[in-house]
């Protein structure tokens, strides 16, 4: 990752624009189609989350990736379902970062190895110029993994707790 004077520029160098170059709005609507069509399998949520970058005297502070995922979670209450089986899934474009983090009971579940392997794999994808797939792909591996962690009792009783649309931060 970059580090000083480079990561601040390159926060200061990406902007929307960037984030609607990799995922255009027809990009976005195939992705909430995933996460919905998806969680009709099990009783967890994915939440999507896309952000170019920071304000470069967050940047300046050293708030990394992870940490702001961290904040991200809790700001769109990824945290607050029922079941604690909330996932998110933030993507970071300035720093080309990819953090996924899972509620307590999500986590336990699914397993930190098993969260970085997704993690890995969309990072390939992005890297090869393959966002729009490489995130399809992570979200179908970990509607996957839910739903053998967290099956579908019932679809009349499941509430979809979060929105399936990716947040643009």
């Amino acid at each position: 990752m970059k580090r000083g004077l480079a990561r601040i520029w390159a926060h200061l160098a990406c902007d929307a624009r960037d984030v609607r170059r990799l995922f255009p709005d027809e990009s976005l609507r195939r992705i909430e189609q995933a996460v919905s069509e998806g969680e009709r399998g099990h009783c967890a949520e994915i939440r999507i989350a896309i952000e170019a970058s920071l304000p470069w005297h967050r940047v300046a502070r050293g708030v990394m990736p992870r940490e702001r995922a961290l904040e991200v979670f809790s700001e769109l209450r990824v945290w607050d379902t029922e079941a604690n089986n909330g996932v998110l899934v933030y993507l970071m474009v300035a720093d080309q970062a990819i953090e996924i983090v899972a509620d307590r009971a999500a986590l336990a579940a699914l397993g930190a190895p098993e969260l970085q392997q997704v993690c890995d794999r969309l990072g390939e994808g992005l890297g090869a110029g393959r966002g729009e797939q490489g995130l399809l792909d992570a979200i179908a591996r970990l509607n996957q993994d839910l739903a053998e962690a967290f099956p579908l009792v019932s679809p009349e009783t499941d509430e979809n707790e979060l929105p399936n649309r990716p947040a643009i931060l």
